[in-house]
């Protein structure tokens, strides 16, 4: 029965994703945070990777990455608090690299990769956690694309990685565990050990949700309407103003501030007082932060909206 579960799971994803048949689909334990050390200890082959750190998930892959070897950082936004991507266009990256990593999608800065950075014939890693089919995306286009399921796409302790079959091999740093080795989920269909199995059943209802709704290109549409919202408001605002570079700007994660922050504190109050919850941006960065994943309606951005407005009337 459950086996029967695990393979409509993925084929609804390939079909849902037009995953090329030369890439593998693992369904996996660890959340994201386990792949940070997954990823060096299956790929780097030359002890040498680079990371773009465009914010704190990505910079733990990178602090992770130079346990097992020596990881570059290529690209950094730490400047100015990750409020924006860095120009990867022509990065300096050692010619012997194993993989360039990023972090797709910044959770808590709210900033996105519009553009993938040019790696110069390496392989691009990259963690999608929080915009995973949030778009289209063209898988052919990394090496390995790996997000935790907790965001988009079902309950908290699925972690689904997307890599190409060249990359699965048995050629893994020493000390490799037999548990986190991709060729050993590869060979064994995700059912090396016993799965999380729940998990990956509300995954699966969640692929053919998607799929109902009109698939990626419909999802990104939804999900850029919604952004829209919330962006034209800030841009007008007396009050309030985001804080990310517009042409970063993520469709997932919207932070903003008013300046003061006794009066943010009174907002993030007063929100959850009217039945928003969760605006509280993250301690490193303060202020609010507004989370509108796919299952967020429009509706939700738009009496988010209307809260603001009245808040602003009487506090700006």
């Amino acid at each position: 029965m459950y086996d029967g579960i695990i393979k409509e799971a993925e084929a609804d994803l390939r079909e849902l994703m037009n995953i090329p048949d030369n890439y593998k689909v693992l369904f996996l334990q660890g959340g994201a945070s386990q792949q940070f050390a997954m990823i060096p200890m299956n790929l780097m082959k030359n002890r040498k990777a680079a990371y773009i750190v465009t914010g704190q998930w990505a910079k733990k892959a990178y602090q992770e990455g130079k346990i097992y070897g020596e990881a570059v950082e290529a690209a950094s936004s730490a400047d100015k608090t990750f409020s924006y991507i860095p120009d990867c266009s022509d990065l300096s990256i050692p010619e012997d690299a194993d993989y360039v990593y990023i972090c797709e999608n910044n959770t808590i800065y709210g900033t996105k990769f519009k553009t993938l950075p040019n790696t110069k014939g390496h392989t691009l890693v990259a963690d999608v956690s929080s915009c995973f089919l949030s778009e289209p995306v063209d898988v052919s286009k990394y090496g390995v694309i790996y997000g935790g399921v907790q965001k988009n796409i079902g309950p908290a302790g699925v972690v689904i990685v997307i890599i190409r079959e060249d990359l699965i091999t048995e050629d893994t740093l020493p000390g490799t565990p037999t548990m986190l080795k991709y060729k050993t989920h590869a060979d064994a269909d995700s059912l090396y050990n016993t799965p999380p199995a729940y998990g990956i059943y509300i995954c699966g209802k969640v692929f053919k949700w998607i799929k109902k709704m009109g698939g990626l290109s419909a999802m990104k549409e939804y999900n850029e309407k919604k952004a829209k919202i919330l962006y034209d408001f800030l841009d007008v605002s007396s009050l309030f103003k985001g804080t990310v570079r517009k042409e970063d700007r993520s469709l997932m994660n919207v932070p903003f501030i008013t300046g003061d922050e006794e009066l943010d504190a009174k907002f993030v109050k007063e929100a959850k007082e009217a039945g928003f919850e969760n605006l509280k941006g993250h301690r490193s960065v303060g202020g609010m932060r507004a989370s509108i994943y796919n299952a967020m309606p429009i509706e939700g951005v738009e009496k988010l909206v209307a809260f603001m407005r009245e808040f602003e009337k009487n506090n700006g």
